[in-house]
């Protein structure tokens, strides 16, 4: 079994990462600058973004960090993304999710440029992806994909099912899956709550790829002998003998499956942090894309 560590391949993609930012400061280019947008005092966010702000620290990029109070009116938080937009200092936005009830999330992320939207959700990044044009892909599809060119997975004619058809993790990843890529060319299903046998799905599955946040969903009855499993999920579950009170579940029951597959990811360790590289290589290349560098 082959332990697909997020940790060597996210290190790996930020190194190359670095290495161009180097070259660009070396000629007297600004460095590349990620704006981020936090709003209220949600506890994984405040995590999820301090990391991204300290990656980019690692790879050269320059970051700002915007706080607002959970009770930000929506035109002012869409006022403050304009801002931000029209600020040509800036190579890439993203705004936290989730954010308070009050505040259309669709609202945000339509109104960030679509070549500043370093997370891939504006809809016509979306819609760019689906028809195989440039764009800038989801940022954890993105690091889904990056995590098998490291470890050289064969997906050419494979069998790939998606769980979870969200439009942030599993519409797109089953998009890039069967897509003409080197790590695409699958036949791809796309299950969901209203999927029916969705144990027999897997059990015939060459590759399974759990994006819908049910810890421990995904368990070793569901998955044949040398599959390839990855694991998206990331849940904060209750857990009083932790000094933090919680520990962080996937969607993938680790010990028993991790038996029976050829190859998987941990959870915590595996596609959290490729998501991070994905990131910092969409604001790279929008940075390219600014200064015509590609």
């Amino acid at each position: 079994m082959i332990l697909l560590d997020g940790r060597l391949a996210s290190a790996a993609v930020k190194e190359k990462i670095k290495n161009q930012t180097d070259y660009y400061l070396s000629n007297n280019f600004r460095k590349p600058h990620l704006a981020a947008i936090l709003v209220g005092n949600n506890g994984a966010s405040e995590t999820y973004v301090a990391s991204k702000v300290k990656n980019c620290a690692e790879v050269g990029f320059a970051s700002s960090l915007f706080r607002f109070d959970a009770s930000i009116s929506e035109d002012e938080l869409l006022n403050a993304i304009k801002n931000l937009n029209n600020d040509t200092g800036v190579d890439g936005i993203l705004v936290q999710l989730p954010l308070p009830k009050h505040i259309s999330e669709n609202a945000v992320i339509e109104t960030i440029l679509p070549n500043k939207d370093v997370d891939g959700f504006h809809p016509i990044n979306v819609g760019k992806v689906v028809q195989g044009l440039p764009a800038f892909i989801p940022a954890t599809p993105l690091g889904v994909m990056l995590l098998l060119e490291h470890y050289q997975i064969s997906t050419k004619g494979k069998h790939a099912v998606v769980i979870g058809r969200s439009n942030i993790v599993g519409r797109p990843m089953s998009i890039l899956l069967s897509s003409p890529h080197p790590f695409g060319n699958c036949t791809v299903t796309l299950c969901h709550s209203h999927t029916n046998s969705i144990r027999q799905h897997c059990l015939e599955a060459d590759i399974v790829i759990a994006a819908l946040g049910k810890p421990g969903f995904v368990t070793a009855d569901m998955i044949k002998k040398g599959a390839i499993v990855i694991d998206v999920g990331i849940t904060r579950v209750d857990d009083a003998s932790s000094k933090r009170g919680f520990k962080i579940k996937g969607d993938v029951a680790f010990d028993s499956v991790s038996e029976k597959a050829a190859a998987i990811t941990p959870v915590p360790g595996g596609v959290g942090l490729m998501t991070i590289a994905g990131l910092l290589q969409n604001t790279l290349r929008s940075y390219q894309n600014n200064f015509q560098l590609t």
